[in-house]
């Protein structure tokens, strides 16, 4: 009995052997074959089209990484127009650049005008946008008489994120170009890689000028100012009195009258039409009456 309990024994035991015999053997050929599967080169006839749309997949995938890392910041452009009525332009003119100059801005153009009517001193004013409240009501205090005064806020923060977010991918998408163009092999994909690369370089320095833009309009506000003086009277006299009104009434009613007679002569056509349709008028009318 035992002799037989042995004999079993030995059978079990040599199976299981030839059991895990097998399965390594089943484990070393997989393990083969994958290391020739990723040491296979790629076919030679491969082209510059079939690796760019793998390196675009590539980039695609990073494109949710890239959104997350990019947190802007508010981005709020402020501009202003004031329009003030003041006694003196000069002396105004002296009052604004001592605002100006505590409110650590500039001034970026200015025009003059002098007409008959009223003298006007156009501001383009760039300020810091933490100190465009300040100059607002600086203006607003002992500079004169405010006419018109309209602020807005334009909140270009999806823009810019937009635009930065692009950005990144446009100078991921020409870092892989240029990694391609150094192992590409024939003229036909050299020339294909470096026209995609001229027309990357061309967007991305179209984004970071627009970049640059909305910074320079969200770090500095523009205000629009036009300082005006109303002239009492357009007369050439420099003296104001009863003669000279006397005689600016004599000049503008002579003007009038003269305005108003070229006006009836410039209608003679229509005056020499009145006394023929009065005379056919009258023709008609005798005429009916005889009937």
């Amino acid at each position: 009995m035992k002799n037989i309990i042995f004999v079993l024994f030995c059978i079990v035991l040599f199976n299981c052997n030839k059991s895990e015999a097998v399965a390594d053997e089943s484990v070393s050929a997989m393990t083969v074959i994958e290391d020739e599967n990723s040491a296979a080169p790629l076919d030679n006839k491969t082209d510059a089209s079939v690796v760019l749309q793998d390196k675009a997949v590539e980039i695609s995938e990073q494109d949710s990484t890239s959104k997350k890392g990019n947190i802007i910041s508010k981005k709020i452009i402020k501009n202003g127009e004031m329009e003030i009525q003041v006694d003196e332009i000069k002396k105004a003119h002296q009052k604004i650049n001592e605002i100006i100059k505590n409110n650590t801005a500039y001034i970026q153009t200015e025009r003059f005008s002098n007409n008959d009517t009223a003298e006007n001193l156009n501001l383009t004013i760039r300020v810091p946008h933490q100190n465009f409240d300040a100059l607002i009501n600086s203006f607003s205090d002992g500079v004169g008489s405010i006419l018109s005064k309209n602020i807005s806020s334009d909140d270009v923060t999806e823009e810019y994120t937009d635009v930065s977010i692009k950005l990144t991918n446009k100078k991921i998408y020409l870092e892989k170009y240029r990694d391609m163009l150094r192992s590409a092999k024939t003229t036909k994909d050299m020339l294909e890689i470096q026209e995609n690369i001229r027309e990357l370089e061309d967007e991305i320095d179209v984004s970071e000028g627009r970049l640059r833009y909305i910074d320079d309009r969200v770090d500095y506000s523009t205000l629009n100012l036009n300082l005006y003086k109303e002239k009492v009277r357009s007369s050439a006299t420099s003296k104001i009195g009863f003669g000279s009104r006397f005689g600016d009434s004599v000049t503008e009613g002579w003007n009038s009258f003269v305005a108003f007679f070229l006006g009836l002569i410039s209608l003679w056509p229509f005056l020499l039409l009145i006394p023929i349709i009065i005379v056919i008028w009258k023709k008609w009318r005798k005429n009916r009456r005889k009937i």
